[in-house]
């Protein structure tokens, strides 16, 4: 059984919001509520800026369904984390525990109110029958049951946004990082915290000169 993933290339990512314009168009996400969002840090810096579309990452030990004190959460056979909203209380636990800012309170009325949970869906819609007017009301469209992958990874121009079997995405991943030569180097704390990865190294060794006669 295939374990659906989200993964987003920081090199090919634009900025050009194409794929939170499919999530809004294709789900009519209520206001206030951006189930994905572009992230861009270093903006404006020459070199240096990087941009991600961000959203629920349907972890596989996800906090969320964790912290959850009526049990909202549940995964599907495909490793989507979805939430039932009937049973939500609004309680706003999951939108603390999450480190994605994934499930978000609808901005409701002119000061806010708050309701049900909102989130990403991976297009999988919620436990209403497929294809369902509650459930399209409720959570959007059923995408998967369609055959189709996400609205968001299929609109995405350059398509660094990848979405589908965890395997096939890594794999896709795997095999642009090594097509632009580089390895292991990828990955790890020097990657994280932006150091070089011979930093701390010693000095190379300097061999003794000859006395001059």
């Amino acid at each position: 059984m295939a374990r659906m993933k989200f993964i987003c290339d920081a090199e090919r990512c634009i900025e050009c919001n194409s794929c939170v314009t499919a999530c809004k168009n294709e789900h009519e996400v209520p206001w206030g509520v951006n189930r994905r969002r572009v992230v861009t840090i270093n903006d404006g810096v020459v070199g240096q800026e990087k941009s991600i579309s961000v959203a629920c990452m349907h972890c596989s030990d996800a906090p969320c369904m964790a912290v959850c004190p009526v049990d909202c959460f549940y995964r599907t056979d495909e490793g989507v984390v979805l939430h039932d909203k009937d049973i939500c209380i609004g309680c706003g636990y999951c939108s603390y525990a999450c480190p994605f800012g994934a499930p978000q309170f609808p901005a409701n009325g002119a000061f806010g109110l708050r309701g049900k949970m909102d989130k990403c869906t991976f297009c999988a819609g919620g436990p209403e029958a497929d294809g369902s007017k509650a459930e399209f009301e409720k959570y959007g469209r059923n995408r998967l049951s369609e055959g189709k992958l996400p609205a968001c990874a299929e609109m995405c121009s350059t398509k660094a946004l990848l979405g589908g079997d965890g395997d096939v995405v890594a794999d896709i991943f795997r095999n642009r990082v090594l097509r632009r030569g580089k390895g292991s180097e990828v990955w790890g704390w020097g990657t994280a915290y932006g150091k070089s990865p011979n930093a701390g190294a010693a000095p190379p060794a300097v061999a003794p000169q000859g006395k001059k006669s």
